[in-house]
């Protein structure tokens, strides 16, 4: 059963896990975002800030943005595609034509939170980002890890990344309506919620933000039949809404973004 649900969660986003890669600096810029990326504000807005990302940019320093994830990070063969390189995309297309945005990925394939996390310290020192998107739960909610091992581990992490001198964003879960009945969502999303407010960074609600496309028709995530063009669209999507959250976490005002 747990095989089953994690091969449903890999085929909603674009597959196979693909290898630790920099999201390609020349991705095209992003046109107008599609009606199927819209959502209510509520879902792109935190109170949690992200100072060291807005002191880069109104500084003129490069901004270096790690994205730890999984599988669903990548979508195989379309790197350029994926959620990281779009976010790249619309970063470069929201910010001043002189603002360097680099995006990286660092896959942590099939690992828990506290797998992901033993190896923080050594990819901070080697990596150095500005912000560090981690996105994590999916694989200790196959697993079922008890609830609180996964909040200590999220804890753990977190303060390692912020230790090292990062902003961090927690993402969570990747919704599918399949995979819901057969997992228990809801303990992982409570306490991801609870690490962020703790430790005062914003948390990307990924799980709600799916469920938002698909509840309201604009994506169909039940379909058994899904192909590698709507994984590129929901992480087209995806990549447009984090880079808006990310210079909403900034308060970066109209001299630091693109009129």
């Amino acid at each position: 059963m747990k095989a089953k649900v994690l091969l449903s969660l890999i085929l909603l986003c674009g597959g196979l896990a693909a290898p630790s890669a920099r999201a390609d600096d020349a991705a095209p810029a992003a046109p107008a975002a599609p009606a199927a990326c819209e959502l209510p504000s509520y879902l792109l807005t935190s109170e949690s800030q992200l100072p060291k990302v807005a002191d880069a940019i109104k500084g003129g320093k490069p901004l270096e943005i790690l994205v730890i994830g999984s599988r669903s990070t990548t979508i195989p063969a379309s790197e350029d595609a994926s959620y990281p390189a779009r976010m790249q995309a619309n970063l470069k297309d929201k910010l001043p034509p002189s603002e360097v945005v680099h995006v990286s990925v660092e896959i942590q394939s099939k690992k828990t939170a506290e797998e992901a996390a033993a190896s923080f310290v050594k990819l901070m020192e080697a990596k150095r980002p500005t912000l560090v998107i981690w996105q994590t739960g999916t694989v200790d909610a196959i697993r079922a890890i008890d609830p609180d091992d996964f909040r200590g581990a999220v804890t753990e992490g977190v303060s390692a990344l912020q230790n090292a001198g990062a902003d961090v964003v927690l993402m969570n879960l990747q919704y599918s309506p399949r995979t819901e009945t057969m997992i228990s969502v809801p303990p992982y999303l409570d306490n991801m919620r609870v690490v962020a407010q703790e430790h005062d960074i914003p948390l990307f609600d990924r799980f709600a933000i799916m469920r938002q496309w698909n509840d309201q028709g604009q994506f169909d995530l039940f379909s058994p039949s899904r192909g590698p063009e709507l994984a590129k669209q929901v992480h087209d999507c995806l990549g447009r809404a984090l880079a808006q959250f990310v210079i909403d976490a900034a308060h970066l005002g109209p001299a630091q973004q693109q009129n």
